[in-house]
């Protein structure tokens, strides 16, 4: 069971530069074997880092929430597939979604519809002009993703069991935002523990500061390991 669960969990390379990042993987060795790259590394080296991370046996989720007009995410889309990596993060607009799908067609990668950042709530929505609450924004996103033929969502894992609900069994279900207990929150407005997200229907958790700043990654990423084994017993 250890070995599917190591595949579920994802720590995000939320660092400045490739060099950290590269002791980051060393020291979590064959603990972890599935790493986000986001914008910050992306900049700074991360796409050859995920290059190489590939040919090493390694599983790379692409944090890019890509967001164009249709032939600029089609092409960007087809780039990225051609590099191996394993996810790709667009934020969840129908148009946007089905230009990536049909540019994905055929290649082994799975894209996940952003739907509301973990940073946001209902007041930060209203600013932005949202008309929905953060759940109902979620839902909404969710079946549209689903309808586009999207392989996963992103979601708060406070929204996990609904999106679950919504989209079925079949398409991932990728939250970040999770905090040990007892971890501080940091920018994230809705946070849960990893055992409450594995219950909630979450197939991958994303998880970055609370192992990369601890003075044992190692251990700090077995700990969450085993949290969410112990969920998946119950």
């Amino acid at each position: 069971m250890m070995h599917e669960i190591r595949k579920r969990l994802i720590v995000g390379l939320d660092v400045p530069d490739v060099t950290e990042a590269e002791k980051v993987v060393s020291e979590l060795g064959d603990t972890v074997g599935f790493y986000k790259i986001g914008y910050q590394l992306a900049f700074a080296g991360g796409l050859g880092l995920a290059r190489e991370l590939v040919e090493g046996g390694k599983k790379v989720f692409l944090d890019m929430k890509l967001l164009d007009i249709d032939n600029t995410v089609a092409r960007g889309v087809e780039n990225i597939a051609r590099m191996g990596v394993n996810m790709l993060t667009l934020h969840a607009y129908p148009k946007a979604m089905r230009a990536a799908v049909a540019a994905a067609e055929g290649s082994n990668l799975c894209l996940l519809g952003v739907t509301v950042l973990t940073s946001m709530d209902e007041q930060d929505l209203r600013e932005a002009g949202y008309a929905f609450d953060p759940k109902a924004l979620v839902i909404r996103r969710a079946e549209q993703a689903q309808r586009a033929g999207m392989g996963g969502i992103v979601c708060s894992a406070a929204e996990a069991e609904v999106v679950r609900e919504t989209v079925g069994g079949d398409m991932a279900v990728v939250t970040p935002g999770i905090r040990p207990a007892g971890a501080a929150a940091g920018d994230q407005k809705r946070v849960v523990t990893p055992a409450e997200a594995i219950r909630a229907g979450a197939s991958h958790l994303v998880v970055a500061r609370p192992i990369i700043t601890a003075v044992d990654r190692q251990a700090a990423a077995a700990a969450i390991l085993s949290e969410m084994q112990e969920a998946l017993k119950r």
